[in-house]
């Protein structure tokens, strides 16, 4: 027989066995949680294998509409077989945690294994990487099944000003799966579309101005953005390592904590910030802070004269968002509205240097990753860009100008006009989300959508969103909670009560 014929017949094994275990089992898998996975896994209802060809078998109906994925691991049924034999075994890891939990990755986090790691472009097809991941290694390490690698918009959405969210050469234009036409938001898309129309249990994705809160509010999962260095960003394709960070997207406040868990640490490959950003992480783990009640005495923050910081003079989006404030009075937070900002121009100008730092900080972070690759294409934003002009008729390149890597490439390093705007930057931060936050003694401030995004990227401050609502055309929309360094413990208890409280997040209909 034709060896392709041999494969097709092969995969069709594959989706017939995994559509007979749906059908069979008294377990469904849609909108399942770790806890609910976990449980199905040691009633025997369940093992991972199943649960990978599931989800191969959703990615397969659902990408082409959705454009989520990019690709799917080769050896992830082989990966759940094995964790389903430590399962057997009783393997001191297995049957917890993540343990036999499939993840999508994005598709800017290295893989050592038969995937590409490639930001959504071409430059980096068939690249070789040294090694996984921190992040990867850490998610091996608990027993979880890489699936996969998620979309995103292209270079993590520092190629062009112009492309649209959600966009990237390799996989085209991803779709949010609640509403088509709505905005996906950007980067970290496939990672948030993926796990909301339940194409993979969790997701990881990476932040550097909005990319995890943003996805995440538009496609009504949870997002954590963690603090700056909690998580490792070595082996992930950088843009400013002042500003980069890897967090969970999930259904779920407490699916996310899980992931949390999982990830932070320590990394030598990632040494100063894992070491300095270690004594955030509690001896006991996060999931001890999935507690009712724990929205009971929190001083929550709201702003409503300044969009920066949060709902400005916006009514639709107040009138949105007041039966919340309700619910979180209800459940025992103290909320601190009409918060002031002094001399808030002048701080709001210092924000306009956040440009100018990260075109020089992903130059020289590009081309050291870039270095570092076993074999590549490209070894410099130099070469990336040469390879965009060379390769323009490639899907839609010509269409979208690499503004922003061409104002990047004309960048010299740190001189003395990125460290002026650094210090705006640092100065930006303590005059203004630090003060805010210390002199009214709060545990979160609290924003709509991501609208606080670049207040908590320009000082490397966590934040996480929960789903808050769908508006009259059935549009997701996030609530927000940032808070200091290291707040994450705060942030997962607000997070939490809230969610308990409100329980509104729905999957999406069915395409």
């Amino acid at each position: 027989m034709h060896k392709k014929m041999l494969a097709s017949v092969f995969l069709m094994i594959l989706l017939l066995q995994s559509m007979n275990v749906v059908e069979s089992s008294d377990f469904i898998i849609q909108e399942a949680t770790i806890d609910e996975i976990q449980a199905a896994f040691k009633q025997n209802k369940l093992t991972s294998e199943n649960l990978v060809q599931f989800y191969i078998q959703q990615i397969q109906k659902l990408n082409p509409i959705y454009r989520a994925v990019i690709e799917v691991n080769p050896d992830a049924v082989h990966q759940a077989m094995k964790a389903d034999q430590e399962r057997k075994d009783k393997v001191p890891k297995s049957g917890v945690g993540l343990h036999g939990i499939p993840v999508l990755i994005k598709d800017n986090i290295a893989s050592k294994d038969k995937m590409n790691t490639t930001a959504g472009s071409y430059a980096l097809l068939k690249s070789v990487v040294a090694q996984d991941a921190g992040v990867v290694k850490k998610l091996r390490d608990s027993g979880a099944i890489i699936l996969g690698k998620a979309s995103l918009s292209e270079w993590s959405q520092y190629r062009s000003s112009n492309a649209p969210k959600g966009w990237n050469a390799r996989a085209e234009q991803a779709v949010n799966p609640y509403v088509a036409t709505l905005d996906p938001c950007g980067s970290s898309t496939g990672s948030a579309i993926s796990v909301a129309a339940n194409m993979v249990s969790v997701s990881l994705g990476t932040e550097t101005d909005g990319s995890i809160l943003c996805p995440s509010s538009a496609n009504s999962v949870v997002g954590i953005k963690p603090t700056v260095g909690l998580t490792s960003r070595a082996g992930v394709i950088p843009i400013s390592h002042r500003q980069d960070t890897v967090g969970p997207m999930c259904r779920t406040v407490t699916d996310a904590t899980y992931v949390l868990d999982a990830i932070v640490g320590y990394d030598e490959n990632d040494a100063v910030a894992t070491r300095n950003a270690s004594k955030y992480i509690p001896k006991s783990g996060y999931l001890k802070h999935l507690k009712l009640g724990g929205l009971k005495g929190k001083r929550l923050g709201i702003m409503r004269a300044y969009p920066l910081f949060g709902f400005g003079n916006d009514t639709e989006t107040l009138n949105k968002f007041e039966k919340h404030f309700d619910t979180l009075r209800q459940n025992g937070a103290i909320l601190i509205e009409n918060l002031e900002i002094n001399n808030f121009n002048h701080i709001l100008i210092m924000f306009n240097s956040e440009y100018i730092a990260v075109a020089a900080e992903f130059k020289v972070a590009l081309n050291d990753y870039l270095m570092e690759l076993v074999t590549s294409p490209v070894r410099s934003l130099a070469d990336v860009i040469a390879f965009n002009n060379k390769y323009a008729d490639l899907e839609k390149i010509k269409e979208y100008p690499q503004d922003l890597f061409l104002a990047a490439e004309k960048t010299n390093g740190i001189g003395k006009l990125e460290k002026e705007a650094l210090m705006n930057l640092t100065k930006a931060s303590k005059y203004g989300f630090e003060k805010v936050m210390i002199d009214n003694k709060l545990d979160a401030l609290v924003t709509p959508y991501a609208q606080s995004s670049s207040v908590l990227a320009i000082g490397g401050y966590p934040g996480i969103s929960v789903p808050a609502g769908y508006d009259k055309n059935g549009d997701p929309y996030g609530i927000c909670f940032g808070g200091l360094k290291g707040s994450e413990p705060t942030l997962i208890e607000v997070a939490y009560g809230f969610e308990q409280a409100t329980n509104l997040r729905k999957p999406p209909p069915m395409p």
